[in-house]
């Protein structure tokens, strides 16, 4: 195991304090902490929302805020809680053409280190007036292999209309998931359900009554840009989730939920759907995008980024690789998925290319392909009327076919190019599993074994356990879903997972976890090898 220890981060007395709101219709939530009296003056920007960094490396990392106004972000960082002999960093112009997000780059920090910081927002028109400061705290990458690396995944937030709960206490989850401080967590995709509006209360099986907070921009799809900002900020009334995003540095990817269910590029809705009056899939996209870059910290979507994309690799000392995926901005249209060539694929070629190039490049002894769809889980979509299919696997055991064809493509070159390490984490289909996939079981066999672990929800429903394609040859070695379908939050089944790898020996632990922490499965991988 790492030699850091799994108990609460110092300084956690200094990040958001709050209480949730169980009241419906919140639109900015109550700034959160004991107000000095010198930021208690009305009139001063607020960062009601939080704080949230991510994409961290050994030296640098992005600082995410919202105001309630215009103002000028500045971030404070110090190596103590104190603050004493503060280093300053100058922020955006926070505005409404970024509904009063922004985001600071901090760079030059010292590897390996736990860094305070503190953002203040200043009114811009006197820049002696700023807000209440909002802490947080993280841990930049340590170039030190005895270190160890420690993150959590998840995906999957306020799905089938499951949403904050008072009664339960909200995203419980995020509570569970940082006491394991870890050094950053990883989410699988379906961040929000856009496609999902959240009413006040639901009935439960045994007759009960699940309440949810509610907001305006919830209670419907989502088709404006104002409205997919909304679906984010929902999220964000929770306790939680803000604390966490206070602490714990995070790694986002996307997938359908973030604008509608099961969508690819080119699609154009049926009009039998009436929830929408925009029609074009493409439309919602790019608006759900620019709303995504405006409130996660992603280091290839920041404004002046050369890249403008979600896939990208996260280096995490020598120990680490985390090679990011985009599964859906260059997918094929969904179909019967049985053609017999397909170049593009549920990747696009030009990520596929990407993705192999930096494979063979990658010199970190574990190589984390976080995949937001699954391989060889049969992922059907009836979105519209047809019994298409969503992800790669068909359900067809024979040789590759449809998007099979680009993933084979992908395992033949990890093996010919002797890629040790690697591993392949997803969520999407809303239970946990363990899949250990082998040649001998399978009817394509240019590969060398490999496993996928599949977590979440981390608040949605959940379903029973998906069909597997036995094209890749994949064993269920462990598996926990319900098996009807839906089964809300309270029902049980909200998962996530932890990997560890130690500095010493190099191995890597999975550890397949229940929303309260609880350990259900456990796999040790050996360092080293181009298949397991």
């Amino acid at each position: 195991m790492s030699h850091r220890s799994p108990s609460p981060l110092p300084g956690r007395r200094s990040v958001l304090r709050g209480s949730l709101a169980a009241s419906a219709a919140l639109a900015v939530p109550a700034t959160l902490g004991a107000a000095a009296p010198a930021f208690a003056l009305s009139g001063r920007p607020k960062a009601g929302w939080g704080v949230q960094t991510g994409d961290v490396t050994a030296h640098s990392g992005l600082v995410w805020v919202r105001s309630d106004r215009p103002a000028r972000m500045i971030v404070e960082t110090s190596a103590t809680e104190s603050f004493r002999n503060p280093v300053r960093w100058h922020g955006p112009l926070l505005g409404a053409d970024t509904d009063f997000t922004g985001t600071t780059r901090l760079r030059g920090l010292p590897s390996g280190q736990q860094i305070h910081y503190r953002v203040l927002l200043a009114d811009p028109d006197d820049p002696r007036r700023t807000g209440e400061p909002v802490t947080g705290t993280f841990r930049t990458t340590s170039e030190k292999r005895r270190d160890g690396v420690r993150f959590v995944w998840s995906g999957d937030l306020a799905g089938q209309g499951w949403g904050i709960n008072p009664d339960l206490g909200g995203y419980r989850i995020f509570d569970a998931m940082g006491a394991l401080n870890p050094d950053f967590f990883l989410c699988s995709g379906d961040n929000i359900y856009a496609d999902g509006p959240i009413a006040a209360t639901a009935a439960l099986p045994d007759g009960s009554v699940w309440r949810n907070v509610t907001t305006e921009e919830k209670s419907k799809v989502a088709e404006s840009l104002a409205e997919f900002r909304g679906n984010f900020r929902y999220n964000l009334l929770d306790e939680n989730l803000r604390n966490f995003n206070a602490r714990v540095p995070s790694v986002i990817q996307w997938d359908d939920h973030e604008v509608r269910n099961n969508w690819y590029p080119g699609q154009v809705i049926l009009d039998s759907d009436t929830r929408y009056t925009e029609k074009r899939v493409d439309v919602l996209a790019a608006r759900a995008r620019r709303a995504f870059s405006e409130y996660f910290p992603i280091s290839t979507l920041q404004p002046g980024a050369r890249d403008g994309r979600v896939y990208r690799v996260l280096r995490h000392g020598p120990l680490l690789d985390v090679f990011v995926l985009d599964m859906r901005t260059y997918r094929n249209a969904n179909s019967p998925d049985n053609q017999t060539t397909d170049p593009q694929g549920i990747l696009g070629a030009e990520q596929l290319e990407w993705l192999k190039g930096e494979l063979a490049r990658s010199r970190a002894v574990w190589k984390v392909i976080a995949s937001d769809m699954p391989l060889g889980l049969v992922v059907p979509d009836a979105t519209e009327g047809k019994q298409n299919i969503e992800a790669v696997a068909q359900g067809d055991p024979g040789a590759p076919l449809g998007r099979e064809l680009q993933i084979a493509e992908l395992l033949r070159f990890i093996k010919h190019r002797k890629v040790t390490g690697t591993v392949w984490l997803t969520a999407d289909v809303h239970h946990t599993s363990a899949q250990h996939y082998q040649p001998s079981r399978a009817a394509f066999t240019d590969f060398e074994p490999f496993w996928e672990f599949v977590s979440g929800p981390l608040n949605a429903g959940a379903f029973p356990a998906s069909a597997l394609d036995n094209t890749f040859g994949p064993e269920r070695v462990y598996v926990k879903a319900p098996t009807a379908s839906n089964v809300s939050p309270a029902g049980g089944y909200q998962f996530f997972g932890e990997v560890d790898i130690d500095g010493d020996s190099g191995e890597l632990t999975v550890r397949l976890r229940e929303q309260d922490g609880t350990v259900l499965f456990t796999q040790v991988l050996q360092p080293g090898r181009v298949g397991q």
